[in-house]
């Protein structure tokens, strides 16, 4: 059954909602499961995640999702699913710097929506969820397993040779004597990567080829400047 997103910075109230939201959509018809950050890191909590999609249950994420590559990961997982989903923002919260930056969910991205948002005290939006949840088209069958538009070749060869660059430059760093807890950059790429312990290009490769497959399964234009970013994003929090 469908998957709720909750996402916000730490101290503004995930757990808490989870909580309410677990009771307010749970019942006879159909358990809510609560995932919370699962130890493993992001694979594990994915894995809990697609195990515990189903028809019937719903999944309530409160765990890991302050940026936009894990969202990203967690709508393809519900779209191959075929389940509906949606994105609960929980704004408000300290900014600590010594967490990672949160990156506030864009309803302009597909992956972020349907979004709602709540501050403080204020109530859920409880009938607009279920709406969404409940009462939404089922989402179309998967482009995996269609015929891919002739734009998605493009997409898939940047997609490629973008990943390659990004191993070649964390490789090239360590071969130079990067120390762990430094940042590694990546040419044309604002943020870094900081590694805090050696990488094998073994490692590397294996998560490359995770990272494709999940972002394969939606091809599209509108992604292309973001994919070294969230790829980056997504070593970061795989490489514990």
């Amino acid at each position: 059954m469908p998957l709720v997103v909750l996402c916000g910075r730490p101290g503004s109230g995930k757990s808490r909602r989870a909580a309410e939201l677990r009771a307010a959509l749970g019942g006879p018809e159909r358990q809510a499961h609560v995932v919370a950050e699962a130890e493993g890191g992001r694979a594990a909590l994915r894995t809990e995640v697609e195990r515990r999609l189903s028809r019937r249950d719903v999944v309530i994420v409160d765990a890991g999702n302050e940026l936009r590559s894990i969202r990203y990961e967690l709508y393809c997982a519900a779209r191959q699913a075929g389940t509906a989903r949606c994105l609960l923002h929980c704004a408000g919260g300290p900014d600590r710097p010594d967490e990672p930056p949160f990156e506030a969910p864009d309803p302009r991205n597909r992956w972020d929506r349907p979004l709602f948002t709540v501050h403080g005290e204020e109530p859920l939006p409880l009938a607009a969820i279920r709406a969404a949840l409940f009462e939404s088209a089922p989402p179309p069958p998967h482009r995996a397993t269609r015929t891919q538009p002739l734009q998605s070749s493009s997409f898939l060869h940047h997609l490629d040779r973008v990943t390659q660059e990004v191993l070649a430059a964390v490789m090239a760093a360590q071969r130079s004597g990067a120390q762990p807890g430094e940042v590694v950059r990546i040419p044309g790429v604002a943020e870094g990567l900081v590694l805090n312990r050696p990488v094998s290009m073994a490692e590397l490769s294996r998560l490359r080829r995770q990272f494709i497959s999940y972002t394969k399964m939606q091809p599209s234009d509108e992604n292309l400047p973001q994919l070294a970013s969230m790829f980056l994003q997504y070593l970061s929090r795989s490489i514990q």
